[in-house]
């Protein structure tokens, strides 16, 4: 399987002397040129995971601090017309833009346009041991279905993202980031429609012009709250789809409109998140000491010989004979014998 085009870039593979020069030449690419300053640019350490969904380019950062300008200079020599919305995932950052000064914690989003001037600072925590690090989105400025009046607003407001549409976006940008090799490169239009959706739905809130949005947007974004609302109840015996629908106060008819272009219905999607949380226990070496059933009902499939049937019919044997299987294979490939063999093939 041909999984989504994703790149890492770490400063510590190349000589101290070169490190800084290597990450302003990556920032540079991920978004526009930026006159960064930082303290420790003698030997500055950070990484950055970069996924290509195809226009839309996330990116997952992990850095010393760092204080950056973007000027008109710097503008005039190149507009990409993006915005950027970025999450703080830790340490502190700040950005000064249209007369406001924002400061994020933890937790918080923040939109960056780069057609404009701006300073942003990053910080590491307190103590210097925790670097900062941040999620992104570089979205196009024409793709958002938003008058771009009404997105200036915005620039360098902070929004939370531990609720509504911001929790949402910042679960969908996580989850992409961390595990890019769980998704296919044919995933990635649907991937990018969703993330330009959740951004989309998160500016319209606090803009209050959520009504204004298409409604494909609207659409994308009501399947994104079924999914992370089917992800947070999957241990529920009692989740099905009516329960879903009453949940997000839609009919049952409502709800499978939503799904009918989706590759699973909003039951399959019950069935194949709750059997996949069965096969991961099931091969954690952590876990082998746990029943099967255990298990399962820990997932919410309290029926043993239906919860056999459908793993099997999955995966192609039963659970029990899936877990010794691989089980047995991973000790075989973390013996002794077996490292040796692997260290003098190099």
């Amino acid at each position: 399987m041909t999984t989504l085009r994703a790149e890492s870039l770490d400063t510590t593979l190349v000589p101290p002397a070169h490190r800084w020069q290597f990450w302003v030449d990556m920032a540079d690419r991920v978004s526009a040129p930026i006159a960064f300053t930082s303290d420790h640019a003698a030997d500055f350490r950070g990484r950055a995971e970069l996924v290509d969904l195809g226009g839309i380019e996330l990116t997952r950062f992990r850095y010393q601090s760092l204080v950056g300008r973007r000027t008109p200079r710097l503008i005039r020599q190149a507009d990409p017309e993006v915005y950027q919305i970025a999450l703080t995932l830790a340490g502190s950052s700040a950005i000064s833009a249209q007369r406001r000064d924002t400061a994020m914690r933890h937790g918080d989003f923040t939109l960056i346009d780069w057609g404009r001037p701006h300073d942003i600072r990053h910080a590491s925590s307190r103590d210097g041991r925790e670097p900062a690090a941040s999620v992104t989105a570089v979205i196009p400025r024409a793709l958002l279905p938003l008058h771009p009046d009404r997105v200036d607003r915005l620039s360098a407001a902070r929004m939370p993202g531990a609720t509504g549409p911001g929790a949402l976006l910042a679960q969908h940008l996580n989850q992409i980031t961390r595990h890019p090799d769980q998704f296919r490169a044919a995933d990635a239009p649907q991937l990018a429609d969703i993330t330009l959706s959740l951004v989309s739905t998160l500016l319209a809130r606090h803009l209050d012009v959520e009504d204004q949005l298409p409604a494909d947007v609207r659409q994308w974004t009501m399947v994104a709250r079924v999914r992370d609302f089917v992800e947070r109840h999957l241990d529920d015996p009692t989740l099905t789809p009516q329960l879903v629908a009453d949940a997000h106060h839609i009919s049952i008819r409502t709800l499978h409109r939503l799904f009918q272009t989706e590759e699973d219905t909003v039951a399959g999607l019950i069935r194949r998140r709750r059997l996949e949380r069965c096969r991961r226990d099931l091969v954690d070496p952590l876990l082998r000491d746990q029943a099967v059933q255990l298990i399962a009902r820990r997932w919410g499939l309290t029926d043993k010989a239906q919860f056999s049937r459908a793993f099997k019919t999955a995966y192609g044997v039963g659970p029990q004979a899936y877990r010794a299987t691989t089980l047995q294979r991973a000790r075989i490939v973390n013996s002794p014998a077996s490292v040796v063999n692997s260290e003098r093939t190099y």
